[in-house]
């Protein structure tokens, strides 16, 4: 796992061989978004502890969605700190394991992309402490709220940081190479549309569940992509 700082003293990328996490600080206080993939918990506690930072002091973790590379280390992470673990009310029957995943309508070249990806270790139930809505607060980073932006999976977020300009799409959006709808999505439709959302906050930086954050010409970046996703259907 490598550790990228993308704002000094606040916001810290932690990549995982496949798909990333996030660490925000406020402070003393940690918030972490996403969770990485199962059996990733102590290094994501040696990461935290490089920053100088407390893992007691973790808060809350919010997940993004309910897929298998942004659960994983949930639990463990919940039970180790007490941290509290949230997600939006569509997604936590699957995150705690009442439901089972919904199967994304893949197109050709996605194929392959997709059995890549079930190479992570899949997700023990993890409990969901709250279950949001959109336009939640969050109570970090000064104002997060839920931005719902379903088409990856039913309960997809984002969470929007106005008073930072942060906005992590999750897996609605990618950056591996170009800006660009994010792959396996149960209904194509619906995640353009969330694109198009997300694209309209204008941040001035967005983090991504797969893909280097953009931190220049962020909001021109995803409003061209979001029209080009929206104009291809």
């Amino acid at each position: 796992m490598d550790l990228v700082e993308v704002l000094p003293n606040r916001l810290h990328m932690l990549r995982f061989p496949i798909g990333q996490a996030y660490l925000w600080q406020d402070g003393a206080a940690l918030t972490l978004i996403d969770a990485g993939h199962a059996g990733s918990a102590a290094e994501i506690e040696r990461a935290i502890r490089s920053l100088g930072a407390a893992p007691e002091r973790l808060e809350r973790i919010v997940l993004t969605h309910c897929h298998r590379d942004h659960v994983g280390a949930a639990a463990e992470l919940a039970a180790r700190w007490g941290a509290q673990v949230l997600a939006h009310r569509l997604d936590a029957p699957v995150i705690r394991g009442e439901l089972p995943v919904s199967e994304p309508v893949l197109l050709d070249w996605e194929v392959p992309l997709y059995e890549q990806g079930l190479t992570v270790p899949e997700a023990p139930p993890t409990r969901v402490d709250r279950e949001l809505e959109d336009g939640d607060a969050l109570g970090f980073g000064d104002g997060a709220y839920v931005v719902h932006a379903p088409g990856h999976t039913d309960g997809s977020i984002g969470i929007h940081l106005p008073r930072h300009g942060v906005l992590f799409a999750g897996d609605c959006v990618a950056a591996v190479g170009p800006v660009m709808l994010g792959v396996f999505n149960v209904d194509r439709a619906r995640a353009i549309t969330a694109f198009r959302r997300l694209a309209a906050l204008a941040p001035s930086i967005a983090c991504f569940g797969h893909g280097a954050p953009l931190t220049e010409n962020t909001a021109e970046a995803l409003a061209k992509a979001a029209h080009e996703a929206a104009a291809s259907g």
